[in-house]
């Protein structure tokens, strides 16, 4: 990063009091330095994301479209955007592909998919499989297969494949220093003016170091190192119950650690629909995972012997553990460090880059996406959003043809097992928002894909417009929970209601007849006393008394 310390990194500091040194050591953590070790994977993968001696291009003219950062959001806008014709420059510090590929959604579901295999093989039993002994886990055999599959998907967010699609490909840290022009700063290359017409920020977030007494005096993990681990710790304490918390609490206890996971709030998942939760942390105590909520006062303290002790009160119990490695997974820290959105007039704040509905800053001229701008911090948000800058940015004349975020449906999936996907409205919100509601809920233990597989503890939830069969969002707990709530993301998109779902023929015996049999909940609701008495009405004139 460069040597700036621009005044939100102040405010974060000031913010955090003591926690100063433990802010700085993951600020300045690059993914680069988790992938210096000789595996040949991470090699491979390098090669692809930051290859081993680039020479950033000439800029012979100023670019339609500066973007910096090669995260989702700026990959999408860069090859959009050269794709139809625009100069495109995009700017990368670190490795292209940003926390998706190399720290985040690919890594991750990389070790879940090892851990259900274990799962599946423990579970075997009662479906009369027999499992000679006891499974259990290679841990760097399956670390060094995770290693494997990223390095196998990277070539698609390679700075070769993105320089073949027309885009100049730049490595180093951008700052903008004035109102047209970017200089990016290399360590072999001498520092270049990139002149722009408009410019994208795209660089995303990294993890937050909350407050905790003693988190500055301890060799803790978070997402940007957790996957460059070599050993399986025998203690594993996580801190913070999100959906990263609780993926990696699950996988790792299934991997053979013993797990213990905290959260400030009174159950694990704690913005998600209690019922959901529930059904997870039944789950999390038949997987032996030692989950501490409503943890309070928590101070971290390193040991003699190299493990972490971690105490507090739970409610009003004092509590004390040791773990031999920490997770920090408590929220994200906008990348705004080093780009100069002082001198441009871009207001940024500690939730990230300020923009409107149609992701423009307060500069007109540049644009934000993707996590550095978004609550909605997933992979497929930062795309969609990638989608709106390209139509707003090249494409809107004034007012006319622009794009709103606020028109997006986005969904957001826990991939635990079971997972738990929502979209939409919880109940919550909208007692709170006072709207009126109707809702549609139907349980797995009478759905008969689910009984065949033992999955009988899911459910589908949906709510609706009071009286109608408007969809305002919905919640599903299943193993495939992250595939079936897009079917409720076509319907509310396209405005399609409940009776639409239920109209729609669904193949036999699936688990997303599950939401097709809300659909028929709905109708039964409009067999009002009026329409009993046509139908029977009806009834009698085809077939008779």
């Amino acid at each position: 990063m460069g040597g700036e310390t621009d005044r939100l990194a102040h405010s974060f500091l000031s913010l955090f009091g003591t926690q100063q040194n433990a802010l700085q050591r993951v600020a300045e953590m690059t993914n680069m330095a988790t992938l210096t070790d000789n595996n040949p994977h991470d090699r491979d993968l390098l090669e692809q994301v930051h290859p081993h001696g680039w020479k950033n291009p000439i800029p012979s003219q100023p670019y339609h479209l500066v973007v910096i950062g090669a995260g989702t959001a700026g990959l999408v806008t860069a090859a959009a955007a050269a794709g139809l014709g625009a100069r495109v420059a995009l700017i990368e510090r670190d490795l292209m592909g940003g926390d998706c590929l190399n720290t985040g959604c690919v890594p991750s579901k990389g070790l879940i998919s090892t851990a259900r295999m274990a799962a599946h093989v423990r579970d075997a039993g009662p479906f009369g499989v027999k499992v000679a002994g006891e499974a259990s886990v290679d841990f760097a055999f399956a670390m060094d297969r995770m290693r494997s599959k990223r390095a196998q998907i990277s070539p698609a967010d390679s700075a070769k494949r993105f320089q073949s699609l027309g885009v100049d490909v730049y490595f180093g840290q951008a700052k903008f220093v004035d109102q047209h022009t970017i200089v990016v700063t290399s360590e072999d290359q001498a520092d270049q003016k990139i002149p722009f017409r408009k410019a994208v920020i795209a660089t995303g977030a990294r993890a937050a170091a909350p407050p905790i007494p003693g988190l500055d005096s301890v060799a803790y993990l978070t997402n940007e190192n957790l996957f460059s681990l070599k050993e399986l710790p025998k203690r594993f304490g996580i801190v913070g119950s999100g959906p990263i918390g609780c993926e990696m609490a699950q996988s790792f206890a299934r991997f053979g650690s013993q797990v213990f996971l905290f959260e400030m709030a009174e159950h694990i998942l704690p913005r998600e629909d209690p019922a959901a939760s529930a059904l997870l942390q039944k789950q999390f105590n038949r997987d032996k995972i030692t989950t501490i909520t409503d943890s309070k006062n928590m101070v971290l303290k390193a040991q003699p012997n190299g493990a972490i002790r971690i105490s507090g009160n739970q409610a009003s119990e004092p509590y004390a553990w040791e773990v031999d490695q920490l997770l920090i997974a408590v929220g994200r820290t906008p990348n705004v460090d080093g780009l100069g959105l002082d001198t441009v007039g871009v207001e940024f704040d500690r939730q990230g880059v300020k923009v409107n509905d149609h992701l423009q800053t307060t500069n007109s001229r540049i644009y934000a996406a993707g996590d550095i701008a978004s609550a909605f911090k997933f992979t497929h948000a930062a795309d969609f959003q990638a989608r709106i800058v390209i139509q707003n940015a090249l494409f809107a004349l004034g007012p006319f043809g622009r794009k709103k975020t606020s028109d997006l449906i986005i969904p957001a999936a826990t991939y635990t097992s079971p997972e738990i996907a929502h979209v939409g409205l919880y109940e919550k919100d909208a007692t709170q928002s006072g709207i009126a509601f109707d809702t549609y809920l139907q349980p797995f233990e009478h759905l008969d894909r689910a009984i065949l597989e033992d999955h009988e503890g899911g459910f589908v939830k949906v709510l609706t417009k009071q009286g109608t069969d408007q969809i305002l969002g919905a919640t599903i707990v299943a193993e495939n929970a992250g595939d079936l709530i897009s079917e409720i993301v076509v319907a509310m998109t396209n405005g399609i209601g409940l009776s639409g779902i239920g109209a729609s023929i669904h193949p036999y015996p699936t688990v997303a007849e599950s939401i097709r049999k809300l659909g028929d909940q709905y109708g039964r609701t409009r067999l009002t006393p009026f329409s009993q008495k046509l139908l029977n009405l009806l009834r009698r004139f085809n077939v008779g008394k």
